[in-house]
C-alpha cells in the first residue's frame, strides 16, 4: 500500500495538499479495496483530527488533492470553491490533435443515467455551466502512428467529469484510456484515463494561498511527453515575494 504520508507537497496548520496516485479512490469502493480512507490515520502527522478532502478526484486522476485539517478550515476552503478562488491545473492526453492551440469550451453539463449503460454526463443546453480553458502543450504520435496531444486544462468550474466531457465534446476526442467517454481500453501505455492534476492555488484570505505542484507521473513520461511546468496561478493567486528590509 502507498505511504501518502511520503506523497505531501503542501502542509500547514490548517491543510494538507497530496500527490493522490492513479487508482486510489477517495470512497471505499461497494466491493471493497483500498481507498483513501486507508491512509486518513498516516495522515493526521501529530494533529488529533483526521484531515478530510475539500473536493474530489476521480479514482484514475493523479495529483494534488486538498485536505482541511479542521472543520473549520474545511468550510472556508469549501467557500473558496464556490467562490471559485482557486485554481485548478490538469494535464491530460488527448487521443487526436486538438483543433488549434489553445481556447475555451463552454458547455452545460447534465447527469443521465440507464439500466444498461449506468450513468454520465453530457453536454446540455440545461445544464450547469461548466468552462474550460485548455492550450496544447505537446503533439506527438504513439507507437502505431496516431496522433496524441498533451492538454493543459484549466477548468473554470467544477463540474463532475467536466474536463472529460469536455475533451470528447468541445475539442472533438476523448482523454486516452477513458472507459466511459473514450474506448476505455489499455494502449499506448495507458492503462487508465490520462488525467492528471499537476497543480492548485487556493486563496485564504490574509493568509499567503495555498500553492502545490504535482510533478508528471511516470506512465504519462512514458508516453514519450516531456515534463512539462504548469503555468503559474493568477496574479491574485501568487505568493508575495519575501521582503528582505
Amino acid at each position: 500500500m502507498t505511504d501518502l504520508s511520503r506523497r505531501i507537497l503542501f502542509e500547514d496548520g490548517e491543510a494538507l495538499v497530496i500527490d493522490k496516485p492513479a487508482g486510489l479512490p477517495l470512497d471505499r469502493p461497494r466491493a471493497g479495496g483500498e481507498s483513501l480512507d486507508d491512509h486518513i490515520e498516516s495522515l493526521k502527522l501529530g494533529f488529533h483530527r483526521p484531515p478530510l478532502p475539500v473536493h474530489r478526484l476521480d479514482r484514475d486522476t493523479s495529483g494534488c488533492l486538498l485536505l482541511a485539517r479542521n472543520a473549520k478550515a474545511h468550510k472556508r476552503f469549501s467557500a473558496a470553491f464556490e467562490a471559485r478562488q482557486v485554481e485548478k491545473v490538469y494535464f491530460g492526453v488527448l487521443t487526436g490533435d486538438a483543433p488549434g492551440d489553445e481556447g475555451t469550451i463552454a458547455l452545460n453539463l447534465s447527469k443521465i443515467s440507464s439500466v444498461k449503460d449506468g450513468w454520465r454526463m453530457i453536454a446540455a443546453k440545461k445544464g450547469k455551466d461548466a468552462v474550460t480553458h485548455w492550450r496544447v502543450i505537446e503533439r506527438r504520435l504513439a507507437g502505431n502512428g496516431a496522433p496524441l496531444t498533451l492538454i493543459e486544462f484549466r477548468p473554470e468550474t467544477g463540474r463532475t467529469h467536466q474536463i472529460r466531457v469536455h475533451a470528447l465534446t468541445g475539442l472533438g476526442h476523448p482523454l486516452l484510456g477513458d472507459p466511459i467517454y473514450g474506448e476505455g481500453k489499455p494502449g499506448h501505455g495507458a492503462k487508465r484515463t490520462m488525467l492528471h492534476a499537476a497543480s492548485i492555488a487556493v486563496l485564504r484570505g490574509d493568509k499567503p494561498p495555498i500553492v502545490a505542484y504535482a510533478p508528471m507521473p511516470a506512465d504519462f513520461l512514458a508516453l514519450g511527453f516531456a515534463e512539462p511546468v504548469a503555468s503559474p496561478p493568477r496574479d491574485e493567486l501568487t505568493p508575495p515575494e519575501p521582503n528582505d528590509g
